[in-house]
């Protein structure tokens, strides 16, 4: 028996999302659904002087219905560059930048088809470094063709899971009668925020986890 959290892939994902998978047994990188446009999958928000800015890995054209495996990353678009540029001029100051801007470079030096496999070993980048041991699947891999709900049960009986840890928006689309049936319970992720030293200003939440790993060296804060 297992605790499973799922969730489609982010691009630089928030803090919350390292949280569920730091509770699971087994995390599910859902990149088998269909891609949402305008949604953190390719993009995610820096801080600057002057307000929070998106950093965007820009995607080739794709059908309406693509999946997220099959969507690729648009290489001939200076991108990286730019990404590097933008933490360079907004991070230098940090606590950590000497460390970590370096190992970044690195990480971007790496060239990815597919915006599913580049998400993919970003995040198992972001899990070594932040200390997070959890087993991920990706969901790709699983041959499960059901959708919303059903896809999210079929994906939890796959591990013979007894918890499933949602985000909030479950709430909105999960149907509780069949995963009580299954004797699988549902917990909603009710995750609060920590501050951490932050340059700029004010405190913001919900940047990416760029921001907290130059800025902060509190990993159990996750």
């Amino acid at each position: 028996m297992s605790c499973i959290s799922i969730h489609q892939p982010a691009f630089l994902p928030w803090l919350g999302y390292f949280d569920k998978i730091k509770r699971s047994d087994i995390f599910v990188f859902l990149d088998s659904v269909q891609y949402e446009k305008n949604s953190f999958i390719n993009r995610n928000k820096i801080k600057t002087p002057n307000g929070p800015i998106w950093l965007t890995v820009p995607v080739k054209k794709h059908g309406l219905e693509q999946k997220i495996q099959n969507v690729k990353v648009d290489s001939n678009q200076n991108w990286k560059k730019k990404h590097l540029n933008s933490v360079y001029m907004n991070y230098k100051k940090a606590q950590r930048f000497e460390e970590c801007y370096t190992k970044l470079e690195s990480l971007y030096k790496e060239e990815y088809e597919s915006l599913g496999d580049l998400c993919y070993f970003h995040l198992l980048f972001w899990l070594k470094e932040i200390g997070i041991d959890t087993k991920i699947v990706r969901s790709k891999e699983l041959n499960i063709d059901s959708r919303k709900s059903d896809l999210i049960l079929n994906i939890c009986e796959y591990f013979n899971a007894n918890k499933y840890i949602s985000g909030i928006n479950g709430l909105n689309y999960l149907k509780k009668e069949d995963f009580n049936k299954a004797s699988i319970s549902i917990e909603f992720q009710n995750y609060s925020h920590p501050t951490y030293p932050q340059l700029w200003g004010d405190f913001l939440p919900k940047m990416s986890i760029l921001d907290f790993w130059m800025n902060s060296e509190q990993y159990h804060l996750i």
